[in-house]
């Protein structure tokens, strides 16, 4: 008997652009990080809270690792590409030409950073409004969403950059326009960071309660009246001159993109748990939340509902796993608070501050996941990547203080799997997104809670919550000043 000859195996490539590098990913149709490249790109902070960026040379150093990870890889067995990106705005003239988001004048720098907080009081006069839209962001929306960002360069910029800017994107967005020369949308960027609707689409009462009737007015061209969703394939693929920079073939599939947290929620969150005697074994992936663990740390949970949770962004709908609602949590710079301990007082002293530091971002994992399921999820495992998921004390005390057992994905690069999953579902390869999770996103170690320690991490969250009722109550007192 002739044995049968195996298939080439085929590739994907996932690009994801962090606050601070641009790191791309060869990926199998297994889910096998193959090859891995990083380029760091640089952060301006002209002044307290503005962090800017430049889109040429974020575009760059997408250039450069692309070329670095398909070196040497018979280009006809890559067959998609897919993008995900921090949720940064980025400003271009009617030319598609960078647009200066700064008083200096400087063009190169036309990326505010998802991380510049210039729009505080804008923020504030959006929030004040009380309109409908933001009951899909926790009832508040934060400083770091796009709305406030675009009204404070029309109230600061009005000449230099608003009446100029042909297109305002979403650094996801704009990174598969690059690629494609299509200024679709991603519906995971325009609903998580925007406001769009999946059913009603943009609410024109919103834009122009806000003071931004201006983009209305056409459509909303600048900021995207086409709209997909993530993994689906955007215009006929690499153009001629992406293909070129990118050292790949020209036309291969281009993939929606998501938000980097989104895409690596993506890479670990439907993966085959079979076999691991896992309590959401057999379960819907609803009973699952991923907790991506980076600069900041988010925990996304998805149900097939629409399920509101106070003080947790959503629901949006179709924003990660499509045809499932999508609650965001967070707990912002978790990864610099521990990266950040410093030895100012002895070892010692060090170590117990450091313990408390990592269980106190545990407690208030606990806490989203609590006031999730008060509000109708039902979760059972957590599901870690990104950088404080190789920290095995982390990981122990997320377990033990939630009592759920905690799943490592296999590749700890989560992020460019997910991005490598929806190059794969643009190239068709798979059926659907969740066909792509199940057969790409593998799991390694699961690491089971130890309950000898159960009602001491009780009364500590008794503590935690006490603490987090006191700090309400201060703010509200210094509010009130």
């Amino acid at each position: 008997m002739h044995s049968k000859k195996q298939a080439p195996v085929r590739y994907y490539v996932g690009i994801d652009v962090g606050s601070a590098s641009v790191r791309a990913a060869l990926v199998d149709e297994f889910g096998t990080v193959v090859a891995h490249a990083d380029q760091p790109i640089q952060i301006w902070e002209p002044e307290p809270d503005h962090y800017e960026q430049s889109s040429s040379d974020i575009w760059a150093a997408c250039c450069l690792v692309t070329k670095k990870v398909v070196c040497g890889v018979d280009a006809s067995r890559i067959r998609g590409v897919g993008f995900d990106a921090t949720c940064s705005l980025v400003v271009v003239d009617k030319q598609f030409q960078p647009l200066a988001v700064n008083c200096e004048g400087q063009n190169y720098r036309n990326v505010i950073m998802w991380m510049d907080h210039r729009a505080v009081s804008q923020v504030e006069h959006i929030n004040a409004t009380q309109h409908r839209v933001l009951s899909y962001v926790g009832g508040v929306m934060s400083v770091e969403m796009q709305p406030p960002k675009l009204l404070w360069i029309k109230e600061n910029l009005k000449e230099s950059c608003w009446e100029k800017a042909g297109y305002f994107f979403d650094l996801p967005d704009f990174l598969s326009w690059k690629a494609t020369g299509v200024t679709a949308r991603s519906l995971c960027t325009v609903v998580c960071k925007w406001t769009y609707s999946s059913d009603g689409g943009w609410d024109d009462s919103f834009w122009k309660t806000i003071g931004l009737e201006d983009l209305v007015k056409d459509k909303y061209e600048k900021i995207g009246n086409h709209v997909l969703s993530p993994g689906e394939p955007v215009g006929k693929g690499l153009t001629p001159e992406a293909a070129k920079d990118l050292g790949l073939p020209e036309g291969i599939a281009v993939a929606a993109s998501l938000i980097d947290a989104h895409a690596g929620g993506l890479g670990v969150i439907g993966a085959d748990v079979k076999g691991h005697n896992l309590p959401c074994e057999n379960q819907p992936i609803t009973s699952r939340v991923a907790m991506i663990c980076g600069t900041s740390s988010c925990h996304m949970g998805v149900s097939e509902t629409p399920i509101f949770v106070p003080g947790v962004w959503g629901p949006y709908f179709s924003a990660m796993v499509p045809g499932l609602w999508l609650n965001e949590g967070g707990q912002s710079a978790t990864g610099k608070l521990v990266v950040g301990l410093t030895l100012s007082r002895g070892l010692d002293e060090l170590a117990l501050i450091y313990l408390a530091t990592i269980q106190a971002i545990a407690l208030g994992t606990r806490h989203i996941l609590e006031t999730m399921q008060a509000a109708g999820h039902h979760i059972n495992t957590l599901f870690l990547c990104g950088g404080l998921s190789k920290n095995p004390l982390f990981v122990q005390m997320h377990a033990d203080i939630t009592g759920k057992p905690v799943v490592l994905s296999k590749e700890v690069e989560s992020v460019l799997v997910g991005a490598a999953i929806l190059g794969a579902c643009a190239s068709e390869d798979f059926a659907s997104i969740k066909e792509a999770m199940a057969k790409m996103g593998k799991i390694g170690r699961v690491v089971q809670p130890n309950h000898e320690h159960k009602r001491f991490y009780d009364k500590k969250y008794e503590v935690f919550l006490k603490l987090v009722e006191h700090q309400r109550e201060y703010r509200s007192i210094m509010n009130s000043f």
